[in-house]
């Protein structure tokens, strides 16, 4: 497991498998780092949760989501900000990045399965990788357009 924050957390727990990087999550470095190690792991799941801007939510998306190994997931944290229903004067979030994402042909699906109870910090948050396209973070191919699971 690799944890990335930019801020240095002492008291975090320590274990042979838990790796802790420190820096944004979109640097270049640390895009880096988790894309080498990730290259040997079998199964992928990703959980975004940094900077909760549109933009940087999206940079994410395209940089961890190729990451994600078929019928694995991309977990968006925090998408009930921004209206949705929380924070109304936010501005666009990570609910804004999964749309803007899916439009462009990622080959995922919100899982909605994955909201088990009534209230959710990550409404529509659950991406389920359901394609082995390699347009994420590049040109979309034409096929298709996202569908959410029922």
């Amino acid at each position: 497991m690799i944890s990335v924050d930019i801020e240095e957390r002492p008291e975090r727990p320590e274990h042979p498998r838990l790796e802790y990087l420190l820096g944004s999550s979109a640097s270049a470095e640390i895009v880096a780092r988790v894309k080498a190690t990730a290259a040997h792991a079998r199964s992928v799941l990703v959980v975004l949760d940094s900077e909760h801007s549109c933009d940087h939510v999206v940079e994410e998306l395209h940089a961890y989501g190729p990451l994600v190994t078929r019928g694995s997931y991309l977990i968006v944290e925090d998408t009930n900000i921004n209206g949705h229903p929380i924070l109304r004067n936010y501005g666009p979030g990570p609910m804004e990045a999964i749309d803007e994402f899916l439009r462009g042909g990622a080959p995922f699906m919100v899982d909605s399965s994955r909201e088990k109870l009534v209230v959710s910090f990550s409404p529509r948050g659950f991406l389920r990788r359901v394609g082995d396209d390699e347009s994420v973070g590049g040109k979309p191919e034409p096929s298709g357009s996202p569908r959410e699971l029922g």
